[in-house]
């Protein structure tokens, strides 16, 4: 109930994006009642109410109630696209359930206000409910106009603005083949995009002579129609729609043009622009603008005391509607200052946008379209799809720009809108390797705004920096800069590490670990030229030396990333197994076992199956070997099967009946080729171009432990629906009339990804040609642990680079990628085979070395047991330098790690992870840090001093130590 308490009840209509961040900023300056339970409002009116206070902001905190209209809390809806790629609505939630729970928050889903009354100050709801407020905040929104022409109503018509509104236009594109948007704008593109991730031929209308021609000027649009275009894209400009026509179905066949033209379309998206809602407002007698908006001053008031509005709904003291987030957030900020006694304004602010549309960037600022009385400095590459212009003032003050293709210098430019630009105007538009300051937000003062979502300046994120935000993941935690749109992140990044570098902090590469001074790829240079073939002499070599003056030992970090490179690198440098001799001690614990390690110390064993397909005999055996060993199977989302619950000694046994029945490792344990999914393609599928499954089969085989900085997951459709998801894969083809369609640098997962398109139209043979050369390349140059996606946003110069280099052979290396990929195809060999045929390789798969047989000897390991006697373990010739083995210790059987060093020191810690419990840690890594010998354990890398025991890195985690001694 509201309660009896001197507390004001603030009643917020809407829940979106904005409205959130109102509760955000109220809760930031402790104005928001505290957990339920001190009194709260719980119900609505008629239950006992209180007068509210005489104004707001007088220190109070005020209890709210949310009225929404959807039935979920708020979303982020600029990622709204994301759903078509997976991501999940509860994903894009901006606010837990603990928040509203925290601050006594009352949210009623599902309820929108229907009424106000300002004469009692009170709302009422769709449900009946009548809520008192002492202020009443309106946060409506806005909704998508769609142009009155005959058959809009049709079904097959959609708008896009919520997650119910993706979810019609998914279950609709099942059904469909093609799709159609009406409207080239911002939301249009994105709309464009979602349909063409839904496998649909999609075409754009736009009524004006251009594409984005609120963003960007004739020639920008130009090369942005260009690279729509070359995605398979029908461009339709100048032209408005007239009429929706159906079939006798009554459903969505086409539409037509007013230049006489027409577009087929089993789909309709309208995105033309939205319309504030503001009819609850007019309703209330609220002043309300003639062309739309609720009128509010610069403290977010209406006409009405003690009723405010913010967001798409309202039109703010400068006469403009702002249909962007980031101006809402900042009249949140402001009207979050007036419910608290605060001083803050809204007066107006930066529409500035930068976006990746259908695989192109796509940024404006300040003023695009302002006269050029100081001229415009352009520059222009059609070739690579890049436009740049600046437009300077007459006292050559830069007033706005537009850039497309190539929105690096977004970040640096924005933030200098309205000042003198510190520098040439076209060395901030030359190409990296061209000109250009090396660090461009050097120039930026203090108050410079980066992140214009989230109004954080330059000098908030060196504060951050100082204050110890040394990477971009706690800068971004500290400030919230990037977390938004993400167009600020190249900046940002680059304030970080000018900031770090003034204060003495290694910043850059910085090598790849405290071992070495070189980046991973410049070891991976370092091996292929000098041919150098261990980790032991690349360390002497290469390493930077101990405490004591010899080589590194090494670490978690570099052993196992030296033990990729020398896979990769095996058919130059004469190396055959990846357990091969020192190689073994260099691997983590997938590769060492070739399964993956489970949560209870198991693993799971998953079998190559190309594309998907499987024998029924396959099938049988599958289950069969999963009955006799007591395996939990399942289907992956890779298409393969997976068999969980296999121990250590079971490996072997459970390879060699899968291996003759002639099945082979999938390599789900590497950092390689996964998988190659497939659809059913044009063996199978009526709508099929070409054979997908057959070339998902030849990719899978040609690529099957191909070591990599990354997993790499590939897939082929057989036609643009895309049903094996290509785009969402490192590397993906889609098949079509012309050919296959090669796209790149896609990525599931956290950070949802589309693919880029680097190549079209391809014949097999230069489809597989040019992914060779893609793959090398991206080995050669990507750094550890980086994926496609990362590797392509990192890169200087990005796709346009990259299709440099693969397609055009911009560095002369085109032969020797192709023929570096052809020697790994060459050398390939099944590595559980390769196993079940090395005894000394066998020997590894126990879950205890057997204690040697007779009284001790010289050359036995001994253990000191809890009664204090002496008991020999194994042999220290079953000690591999670097690697540590499980042995059974007293009449308890308990289970020890032993570990000997690269000097020969041995060691000896309990077996168990002190976290999962699972005997797993002499299945660790061996390394050193600061001279002292550790093991990082395989289940959470929680790092271990075999000194002590310690855990590095966590102060309530610990080891036993045991005694031990060589004979």
């Amino acid at each position: 109930m509201v309660s009896s308490t001197d507390r004001p009840t603030l009643v917020l209509v809407g829940h979106g994006m904005v409205g959130q961040r109102l509760l955000e900023e109220l809760a930031a300056r402790d104005a928001l009642a505290g957990p339920a339970g001190t009194g709260g409002a719980e119900s609505p009116a008629g239950t006992g109410g209180a007068a509210g206070p005489d104004g707001p902001g007088d220190g109070r905190r005020w209890r709210v109630v949310v009225l929404a209209e959807e039935e979920r809390r708020a979303y982020d809806r600029v990622h709204l696209s994301s759903l078509f790629t997976g991501t999940t609505p509860e994903e894009l939630n901006l606010a837990e359930a603990d928040f509203f729970e925290d601050h006594d928050i009352t949210l009623r889903l599902g309820d929108p206000a229907t009424a106000i009354d300002t004469a009692t100050r009170t709302v009422t709801t769709r449900r009946g409910a009548t809520w008192p407020y002492d202020a009443l905040v309106l946060a409506t929104g806005s909704y998508a106009f769609v142009p009155p022409v005959p058959g809009r109503d049709a079904p097959g018509c959609f708008v896009y603005r919520t997650v119910e509104d993706v979810r019609a236009i998914q279950e609709a594109a099942r059904g469909a083949r093609t799709a159609a948007v009406v409207g080239g704008g911002l939301l249009g593109l994105e709309a464009v995009g979602a349909l063409r991730s839904l496998g649909l031929e999609t075409s754009v209308v736009e009524a004006a002579p251009r594409l984005m021609p609120g963003q960007v000027d004739t020639g920008g649009a130009d090369v942005l129609a260009h690279t729509v275009e070359a995605m398979g894209v029908h461009v339709h400009t100048d032209a408005a729609i007239t009429e929706v026509w159906t079939g006798v179905d009554g459903r969505v066949r086409g539409l037509s043009l007013s230049d006489g033209g027409s577009v087929q379309a089993d789909l309709i998206v309208f995105s033309v622009g939205v319309r504030p809602r503001d009819e609850l407002a007019r309703t209330a007698g609220l002043v309300v603008a003639e062309r739309g908006g609720i009128v509010i001053d610069t403290h977010c008031r209406t006409s009405v005391p003690e009723v405010y509005a913010l967001g798409e709904c309202a039109r703010a003291a400068d006469g403009n509607v702002y249909g962007l987030v980031a101006p809402g957030y900042r009249m949140a900020e402001a009207l979050a200052d007036t419910l608290t006694g605060g001083e803050g304004s809204f007066t107006g602010a930066d529409t500035s946008t930068k976006l990746k549309l259908l695989g192109a960037d796509v940024a404006s600022f300040g003023d695009p379209f302002a006269p050029d009385a100081g001229g415009s400095v352009l520059w222009a590459d059609s070739g690579s799809g890049v436009y740049k212009k600046l437009v300077l003032g007459p006292d050559g003050t830069l007033m706005g720009g537009i850039l497309v293709g190539d929105a690096d210098a977004y970040g640096t430019l924005r933030p200098l809108v309205g000042a003198q630009l510190p520098g040439p105007a076209a060395s901030f538009l030359l190409p990296a390797d061209a000109a250009g300051p090396a660090d461009t937000t050097a120039v930026l003062p203090d108050d410079a705004v980066i992140c214009s979502c989230n109004g954080v300046t330059k000098k908030a994120l060196r504060d951050a920096v100082r204050g110890g935000a040394h990477d971009l993941t706690a800068l971004k935690k500290c400030t919230g800069a990037g977390t938004q749109c993400g167009g600020c992140v190249g900046a940002v990044t680059s304030i970080m590490e000018a900031q770090l570098a003034a204060e003495g902090v290694e910043t850059g590469p910085g090598g790849l670990c405290p071992d070495f001074t070189r980046t991973r790829r410049e070891l991976y240079e370092i091996i292929r030229v000098t041919g150098t073939d261990s980790f032991t002499r690349l360390a002497k070599e290469y390493g930077v030396p101990g405490p004591d003056g010899k080589p590194p030992h090494g670490c978690a970090v570099c052993r196992p990333t030296v033990a990729s490179l020398l896979a990769t690198l095996g058919p130059e440098l004469g190396l055959h197994h990846i357990l091969d001799g020192e190689q073994a001690a260099l691997q983590d614990t997938n590769d060492l076992f070739l399964a993956n390690l489970q949560k209870d110390g198991t693993y799971s064993v998953v079998p190559r199956l190309p594309a998907g397909e499987i024998s029924p005999e396959h099938l049988i055996v599958l289950g069969e070997v999963a009955r006799a060993f007591g395996l939990y199977t399942k289907l992956t989302g890779g298409q393969r099967i997976d068999l969980f619950g296999a121990t250590v000694d079971q490996l072997p046994d459970i390879w060699r009946r899968l291996v003759d029945a002639g099945l082979e490792s999938g390599h789900a344990y590497g950092k390689s080729l996964r998988t190659a999914k497939s659809c059913a393609g044009s063996r199978w599928c009526r709508f099929g171009q070409r054979d997908s499954v057959g070339m998902a089969v030849e990719l899978e085989l040609r690529y099957r432990g191909l070591r990599s900085p990354h997993k790499l997951k590939l897939a082929a459709s057989g036609c643009v629906r895309e049903c094996a998801e290509a785009q969402s894969k490192d590397v993906g083809v889609i098949a079509t009339a012309k050919g296959w369609n090669l796209y790149v640098g896609g990525n599931g997962g956290v950070k949802p990804r589309h693919a880029d398109l680097l190549a079209q139209d391809l014949e097999d043979e230069d489809l597989i040609r040019v992914i060779d050369r893609f793959l090398m390349f991206y080995i050669r140059t990507a750094d550890r642990l980086e994926r496609t996606a990362a590797w392509l946003e990192r890169i200087d110069g990005g796709i346009a680079h990259v299709r440099d280099v693969v397609l055009h052979d911009s560095l002369g290396l085109a032969d020797e990628l192709e023929s570096q990929m052809q020697r790994h195809v060459d050398a390939y060999r099944d590595e559980w085979r390769a196993v079940l045929e090395d005894p000394a390789k066998l020997r590894r798969f126990t879950s205890s070395v057997p204690a040697p047989a007779g009284p001790a000897a010289p050359g036995h390991v001994q253990v000191r047991t809890d009664e204090g006697d002496w008991r020999s373990v194994c042999l220290l010739e079953e000690l591999e330098p670097g690697r540590g083995v499980p042995v059974r210790v007293g009449d308890e059987g308990e289970t020890v790690a032993l570990f000997r060093s690269p000097d020969g020191e041995v060691f000896a810690v309990s077996d168990t992870d002190p976290v999962s419990h699972a005997g797993v840690i002499s299945r660790g890594i061996y390394g050193a840090v600061d001279g002292a010998p550790v093991v990082t354990s395989p289940m959470y890398k929680q790092r271990f001093d075999l000194r002590t025991g310690a855990c590095l890195d966590d102060d309530e985690q610990h080891l036993s130590v045991r005694a031990v001694r060589v004979l």
